[in-house]
């Protein structure tokens, strides 16, 4: 077993990891907030990233998570592992982390390549209590992950130019779309990530630093994972692994359902 399945391992049998109260999950937020770090990263320097994703099936009651591995370099897949479970924790906004990140640890241990940074469909510090599920996932690992995220969970944000890599920053506050956030951040309002376009006139994409990692290295490593897409590729890959089984599982319930009308 690899060191980070080994650590995977660990924060999976850690019972104090796993309330099953929301209020104890916030307090569990709180606390292990404190040891998020912002560290250089150094995207020239990444080898391996892994993409991580989580989908849902029908009606919510199973789930299925992916890590993909891939060369930094060539964005070739070097390694995949895929994991389907039964959420126990509710479906609470802010809250995901608990319901979606034993899935996704236990995907993790099934990585025969070992990731220098892991890349996460979620935001980091861009949460409320500034611990998101990227943030989470790098506190349990101690490894380095970015947050890149489809939509806002939270944060005052303005669109940044039309041209691939243009920028702006996203500022701490209620979810809101706002004319100007380089104005508030150049008068000292706390920036909690980047709303980033990776490809021009498309959506962009929001980071944040989620643990061991720093804001402008996270968002020149998104960039550099997503030259032909606006999703980079280690997360498109890990959704779209995701949802091959979903197929798969969707054709088998047809299946059986047609085997018991039989």
């Amino acid at each position: 077993m690899s060191d980070i399945a080994e650590r995977a391992a660990k924060a999976l049998d850690d019972p104090e990891n796993w309330p099953a109260e929301p209020k104890e999950a916030v307090v569990r937020q709180r606390l292990l907030a404190e040891r998020v770090r912002t560290e250089p990263l150094d995207p020239g320097s990444v080898r391996y990233v892994a993409g991580l994703d989580v989908s849902y099936g029908v009606g919510d009651t199973e789930l299925a998570a992916a890590a993909v591995v891939l060369d930094a370099r060539t964005l070739e897949v070097v390694d995949t592992s895929l994991v389907a479970d039964t959420p126990s924790f509710p479906y609470i906004s802010g809250l995901f982390a608990f319901r979606e990140l034993p899935p996704v640890l236990r995907a993790i241990e099934g990585l025969s390549v070992a990731p220098d940074v892991f890349v996460c469909d979620g935001f980091g510090l861009a949460h409320p209590r500034r611990f998101g599920i990227a943030s989470h996932l790098g506190v349990l690992l101690d490894a380095p992950v970015v947050g890149s995220a489809k939509s806002v969970l939270y944060g005052k944000n303005s669109m940044p130019g039309e041209e691939r890599g243009s920028w702006t920053p996203m500022i701490a506050g209620r979810s809101e779309l706002v004319d100007d956030t380089e104005s508030l951040a150049a008068e000292g309002a706390e920036v909690i990530g980047r709303v980033l376009r990776t490809r021009a006139r498309t959506k962009p994409v929001y980071v944040s630093v989620g643990h061991r990692v720093d804001l402008a290295g996270s968002a020149d490593l998104v960039l550099r994972l997503s030259p032909k897409y606006r999703i980079p590729e280690p997360i498109r890959h890990a959704d779209r692994l995701c949802g091959q089984y979903r197929k798969r599982h969707k054709e088998r319930q047809e299946r059986q359902e047609g085997s018991g009308e039989g």
